[in-house]
């Protein structure tokens, strides 16, 4: 089996298409201090996301610039959002969804970032604290720890919803500030992930307009029969997930 994804890191073209991540996700069916069922409010500061519904319906609130929207899922619903946006999934019954990430490997290591209140965002200690999990969030873990996060995220959630611009533009700064120290490592990943698959078309271009085909002759088939976890606390609900390619 060593077409694998699991096992074939040092080939650029085993990852995903264009670099991305996807992982299969249950949302989170408990109710939240404001009422709603669903997830964790939080936002993205590299990486685009997209939903594509299989299941269940529900639906996505989102902040930005322009204001608060809430899109419906429904099955067969294709739904996608750039960095910057918070977002926050709610369910109306057994939603289910296929998540795809832009640059595997970035969400893994902290490109998203909760919106906590303001005092828990200025100390880093006191995020940590927040949003940890037990055991990472690993299958089996207490559910209830994910779901602490949520409503302490929630909370910050409302206070941006009522704040306007001003408050969006507050939150953006302070999660740059809480995850500065990461960029170093972030641009590593990117290089070898998403940067790298990317350069890659780039090169095949370049050959073919020297008439140059040879890398057609090194096509190979890659598959995961299942996923290498299931049942993964995520923000949002339970993640079953699949090998990281970044």
């Amino acid at each position: 089996m060593s077409d694998r994804l699991a096992v074939r890191h040092s080939d650029p073209f085993a990852a995903l298409p264009g670099g991305i991540g996807v992982s299969r996700l249950r949302v989170y069916d408990t109710v939240a201090p404001d009422g709603v069922v669903g997830g964790t409010p939080h936002v993205h500061l590299c990486c685009t996301e997209g939903y594509v519904v299989t299941d269940g319906e529900g639906a996505v609130q989102t902040l930005t610039a322009d204001g608060c929207r809430e899109t419906p899922l429904r099955p067969g619903a294709v739904v996608w959002f750039r960095p910057g946006t918070v977002h926050r999934l709610v369910n109306g019954g057994g939603l289910t969804i296929v998540v795809l990430m832009q640059n595997s490997g970035l969400p893994e290591a902290g490109d998203a970032v909760l919106t906590f209140p303001p005092e828990v965002l200025a100390d880093p200690d006191a995020y940590a604290a927040a949003v940890a999990l037990p055991d990472g969030g690993a299958p089996g873990a207490d559910v209830r720890a994910a779901y602490r996060r949520r409503d302490l995220a929630v909370t910050g959630f409302q206070a941006l919803r009522a704040g306007g611009p001003a408050a969006l533009a507050a939150f953006h700064d302070a999660a740059l500030a809480l995850r500065r120290p990461l960029l170093a490592d972030w641009r590593r990943r990117w290089a070898a992930g998403a940067g790298r698959a990317a350069a890659g078309t780039g090169e095949q271009l370049d050959a073919l307009e020297r008439g140059d085909a040879c890398h057609l002759g090194e096509a190979r088939v890659y598959a995961v029969d299942e996923p290498v976890e299931r049942g993964r606390l995520g923000m949002c609900g339970l993640l079953d997930t699949y090998p990281a390619t970044g």
